[in-house]
């Protein structure tokens, strides 16, 4: 997740915020999450995946799935970064990536903490050496990336606020910003020792703003809850470390309040190039979530396993001849299955296909992007 990237990567970040095509491939993406839903966090600093409030609801940051304009939200230097590298903080799913600039560096610190009374994605850009100068770009687009929200501000000004139907997120932070071209944007500048924080929180729309929390505070909790859930692990062998980040991984795809594990986090990404397998897989097999609960239960997390086992129980009640082979992370069983035809969705020759002109999103002919599967109505043999 790190390295000094090449002269036309190091354009990287300008690049981006004056183009609508999106250079990165799949394996540029680091995952946050709260046990509830989780959000893919880009080496460019843009998040460009997050359903909310839960794995199975509409996307309101849909970028992987076609360009910016489709919902993202960027932090980034303004000018040339000269180098990038990214990291986990140890036994947590806390993640920070680190730019370099000819005037001094920052590090961008994303993390989603332990779902209180609303959802809240936190990111902190910290001054590390020089000054820095930054640029936020907000592009909330719900339902997939297909629809616009009203932005208004609080009575109070204290909060930006983006309301659709059933869905407002809630924008807070100490830096001034505005309206352009149907995005929320702010430049702002980071030196030494400074911090700067941005928390966004989903709420139903029909309700109360959500209150506010101190970004500081969520950090500590964030950090205390990971910790504490690794220092369960009964692993004791060789690569323990690689051992507890992929049990963090499995751990980030359950959905706390029924006990249900998602197989992905994402749909509509094809499992090759151009092709038409790019199917959702935000909802629990029964197959899959096994093979994790075998992995949690032999490092000692049987908590998982009894609450998986449960769902299981409810997911699966009636006539055993009727039993599917998948189900909503609720226990729901009519996943209907739909297309996003606005979407053009995702195909990556990144890196892999060895051309660097080939790091922008291409139009392959992937199929279009899906959502609910059909193969609900498969049933178990």
């Amino acid at each position: 997740m790190s390295g000094r990237w090449s002269r036309a990567e190091a354009h990287l970040c300008a690049f981006i915020l004056t183009s609508d095509a999106l250079p990165l491939g799949i394996e540029d993406y680091g995952l946050i999450g709260d046990c509830e839903t989780a959000a893919l966090v880009g080496r460019d600093g843009s998040i460009d995946w997050l359903c909310w409030p839960a794995f199975d609801s509409d996307a309101c940051f849909a970028a992987i799935l076609g360009t910016s304009k489709n919902g993202r939200w960027l932090i980034a230097p303004e000018g040339e970064v000269t180098k990038t590298s990214r990291r986990y903080w140890d036994n947590t799913l806390i993640l920070e990536t680190r730019f370099e600039t000819e005037s001094g560096t920052v590090e961008l610190i994303d993390f989603m903490p332990p779902r209180g009374k609303a959802s809240d994605v936190v990111r902190l850009v910290r001054g590390v050496s020089g000054r820095v100068k930054m640029r936020m770009e907000l592009v909330i687009r719900f339902g997939f990336g297909a629809d616009i929200p009203w932005v208004k501000r609080t009575e109070d000004r204290s909060a930006l606020l983006a309301i659709c139907g059933q869905d407002m997120t809630v924008l807070r932070t100490p830096i001034e910003t505005r309206g352009e071209n149907m995005t929320t944007v702010a430049e702002f500048v980071v030196g030494a020792g400074e911090t700067t924080p941005f928390v966004l929180t989903y709420g139903p729309s029909h309700l109360a703003v959500p209150e506010p929390i101190n970004p500081a505070i969520a950090l500590q909790e964030t950090e205390d809850f990971w910790i504490e859930w690794c220092s369960r692990c009964t692993y004791q062998s060789e690569g323990r470390d690689l051992v507890l980040r992929s049990l963090i991984t499995l751990k980030a795809l359950t959905y706390e309040p029924t006990g249900g594990i998602v197989a992905a986090p994402t749909t509509s990404l094809p499992e090759k190039f151009g092709g038409a397998r790019n199917w959702d897989y935000r909802f629990c097999w029964l197959r899959d979530a096994t093979f994790t609960l075998l992995a949690l239960m032999n490092s000692g997390y049987t908590e998982e396993a009894s609450a998986w086992h449960n769902w299981l129980l409810r997911a699966v009640a009636g006539a055993p001849a009727k039993m599917q082979i998948m189900y909503g992370i609720m226990g729901q069983r009519r996943l209907l299955e739909w297309e996003a035809s606005w979407a053009s969705g995702a195909c990556w020759n990144g890196r892999r296909a060895g051309c660097p002109a080939t790091r922008i999103r291409c139009r392959c002919g992937s199929a279009t992007p899906r959502m609910r599967n059909c193969s609900w109505t498969s049933m178990v043999n």
